[in-house]
């Protein structure tokens, strides 16, 4: 066969792969990855600027730490795919870190770097159900393929804002999306007259979903820190590791999604609702 002909058959080849339908380039297809992870953090004017900062360092503190750098490492594929949304009302959500492969310690760090380059923003009410169903479109955009699907929303008070946050958990959870919690309930930021006082039982009851999903609760900006590190460490090695056997017996138990509900679900509407005459600083 002459060169010209091997040429037009390659050519040929070629044009036949495009034309075929349904056929995906092995270079399009996305990346694998272990889990694709929203970290999806409250920043309601309920939260001052100094704890706002702590949220962030917080964060960044986690994600390079040995405990989550070797959790990463001893996945199937030893690499994590991670985005980073600030919320607030139903129509603020901002990404302050778009989607980034984490797979080392220098992986770790370009991310805390964008974490750090500009201080965080705030505004009015609390919409969880705003900031899940922003996060849950952020992975059809991810350009990865995880093992799981996992939403982290931390906040410091109920849904006032927007659809029943738990009408839009059970949409995600049958699209196979896990959502844990870190219920915020520290008391020490600017009072406002819709705090609840069992922010984690809203938390358990209303907002996480999925399988194996979990919630820890932090009660003081001290723990914050290290409840961030307990959870992308569980996140990863899964309800059935020894790992999360171990962390069972060195740390206050985590609390997984109750089956049967019994707080309000729509109690931070109500609250809304039935005080809107007063000024509130969420």
């Amino acid at each position: 066969m002459s060169a010209f002909a091997r040429a037009r058959q390659l050519l040929l080849g070629s044009a036949a792969l495009v034309l075929v339908p349904g056929f995906t380039p092995a270079s399009l297809a996305d990346e694998p990855v272990d889990i694709e992870l929203v970290l999806a953090v409250d920043v309601s004017l309920s939260m001052s600027p100094d704890e706002l900062e702590i949220q962030r360092q917080g964060y960044a503190a986690a994600l390079t730490h040995d405990d989550v750098l070797q959790a990463i490492a001893d996945g199937a594929y030893g690499k994590i795919a991670v985005t980073y949304v600030e919320w607030a009302g139903t129509t603020w959500q901002h990404v302050i870190v778009p989607w980034t492969v984490i797979a080392n310690r220098a992986d770790a760090e370009r991310v805390v770097e964008q974490l750090s380059a500009r201080p965080p923003n705030s505004a009015r009410r609390t919409s969880i159900s705003g900031a899940l169903e922003f996060s849950s479109d952020l992975f059809a955009e991810s350009g990865f393929q995880g093992i799981k699907r996992v939403i982290d929303v931390s906040g410091d008070g109920p849904n006032n804002q927007g659809a029943p946050v738990n009408i839009i958990r059970d949409g995600l959870v049958k699209q196979g999306i896990t959502i844990n919690g870190l219920p915020l309930m520290t008391r020490s930021g600017f009072t406002s007259v819709y705090d609840v006082n069992d922010l984690d039982r809203y938390y358990t009851d209303c907002v996480i979903g999925g399988p194996g999903a979990f919630m820890i609760p932090v009660n003081d900006w001290t723990q914050f820190p290290e409840a961030i590190r307990r959870k992308l460490v569980l996140e990863l090695a899964g309800p059935d590791s020894p790992q999360w056997a171990a962390d069972e017996v060195a740390y206050p138990p985590v609390v997984l999604a109750r089956d049967r509900p019994v707080t309000d679900c729509l109690i931070g509407e109500k609250m809304w609702r039935d005080r809107s005459w007063m000024f509130d600083s969420r």
